[in-house]
């Protein structure tokens, strides 16, 4: 069955489906925006754990860092929609932003799922027809350019043509909010090349049962170093979560990607904690020494509670072949030299990680060299645009990802309505500051 034909179809409702209709229907492109769940916007409503970590506000060549390889590609999609953008954006709709620790940018007052659904009721408002429990099961091609979708509900299928296409399907990660991968296949079907998909910012699994017996354990300000066949490939310093045994928090999770790479590479991959990274080797002597001399005739119990949270201490006790119970005074200098060495070198060995069920975001996808980055429009296809996660981008933990989404969704918005005609001249509502929205490119 051939439906209505519109100048815009985004095929996705997630963060960058959002942004794209919403904004293609501002600049006058008649807009449908299909998803594959009753509701958009599934994946958006949990994520920062529920509080919505929106962007960051580090200066953008930082920013652009925290996407590695292909952080080049976001320059122009930044330099049209960035930060301020983002927070102005939010605050048309209501929604007061605050800058926490790290740079970290999330809403002052309400969670994940009330800027959601603002974001919903603003897309409805710029006049976007929303079809929900739809699922996208091909693209109509003609001449060589994309014109339109196959979508249905169980057994009914029907045609929805359109001068111009968004795959915003997101990635592969927490499959259950609908974003199954199936923008990859959509791609691909079409020609374009699907950098091979995997979990990133995804909790590891060990080797060592030991994470299991601190589950809940929060460690704040910790040194860590991934190694990789005795190789260092990455390291950090910040926050380390210990859950349902399984190692995350902000510097695991953004190390996991290289940390899954080395796995699947079946490399021998080890992390290495440092638990005093304020103290080098001569100063956590000193440290050691002062607090056994201090602990008189006590048992060296007490010197570990000076030393570490109480869940670890055990697990630290144990790694240097030190008894609780043992008196400090009968301690070793061979035993101090270990246990020095094991706050400053506490290892793990990581033997996978929790997969897309807990992937926060997926690396991989559809390669940036197929895509305009001035405009996210198919370098392949004619009429077909992408935005958000299916392309082949993934930052690190700290509103990186959810920026590069509002960015590419609202640069892929603009210039579908643009080539679709229906902007009446390509509008650009940040012309004022920046280089003028166009087709030209």
């Amino acid at each position: 069955m051939k439906g209505v034909h519109y100048d815009v179809v985004v095929v996705g409702g997630g963060a960058a489906g959002l942004m794209a209709a919403g904004t293609a229907a501002r600049q006058g492109a008649r807009t449908m925006l299909i998803e594959r769940m009753e509701r958009p916007g599934r994946k958006l409503r949990i994520t920062g754990k529920g509080r919505c970590n929106l962007t960051n506000a580090a200066p953008a060549a930082d920013f652009i860092s925290h996407f590695g390889r292909n952080g080049r590609f976001l320059r122009q999609a930044f330099s049209r929609f960035f930060v301020d953008d983002l927070m102005a954006f939010f605050s048309s709709l209501g929604i007061e932003t605050v800058v926490e620790r790290g740079g970290r940018v999330f809403p002052g007052r309400v969670g994940a799922p009330e800027v959601t659904e603002s974001l919903i009721k603003w897309v409805s408002r710029s006049g976007v027809d929303v079809v929900p429990g739809r699922r996208v099961s091909g693209l109509v091609m003609e001449g060589g350019g994309a014109r339109g979708v196959v979508s249905g509900r169980c057994s009914s299928e029907n045609v929805t043509t359109a001068d111009a296409i968004i795959l915003a399907t997101g990635g592969a990660s927490y499959p259950s909010t609908g974003s199954t991968g199936d923008g990859y296949e959509l791609a691909r079907s079409v020609g374009h090349t699907v950098i091979p998909v995997r979990p990133a910012l995804v909790p590891l699994v060990t080797l060592e049962r030991w994470p299991e017996r601190v589950c809940g354990l929060t460690l704040r300000n910790t040194g860590v170093k991934v190694l990789a066949d005795g190789k260092k490939i990455g390291g950090g310093f910040g926050e380390v979560f210990f859950s349902g045994g399984s190692i995350g928090g902000p510097v695991p999770l953004t190390l996991s990607g290289r940390i899954v790479d080395a796995v699947n590479q079946r490399k021998k991959v080890r992390i290495s904690f440092d638990l005093k990274p304020a103290l080098d080797e001569k100063k956590l002597e000193a440290r050691l020494l002062r607090e056994l001399s201090g602990c008189g005739g006590g048992s060296m119990n007490a010197v570990f509670q000076s030393l570490l949270p109480a869940s670890l201490i055990p697990i630290v006790a144990e790694a240097a072949g030190i008894e609780l119970g043992a008196a400090c005074s009968r301690i070793t200098a061979r035993e101090r030299r270990r246990l020095r060495m094991i706050l400053k070198d506490l290892r793990v060995t990581v033997t996978g990680h929790r997969g897309f069920s807990e992937a926060i975001v997926t690396a991989g996808g559809v390669s940036t060299r197929e895509i305009d980055p001035y405009t996210m429009r198919s370098r392949l296809v004619r009429g077909l645009f992408f935005a958000g996660e299916i392309i082949d981008i993934n930052g690190d933990t700290g509103g990186y990802n959810l920026q590069a989404a509002f960015s590419t969704g609202w640069l892929a918005g603009v210039s579908a309505a643009c080539q679709a005609g229906g902007s009446g001249g390509c509008r650009d509502e940040h012309a004022g500051r920046r280089r003028q929205g166009g087709c030209g490119r």
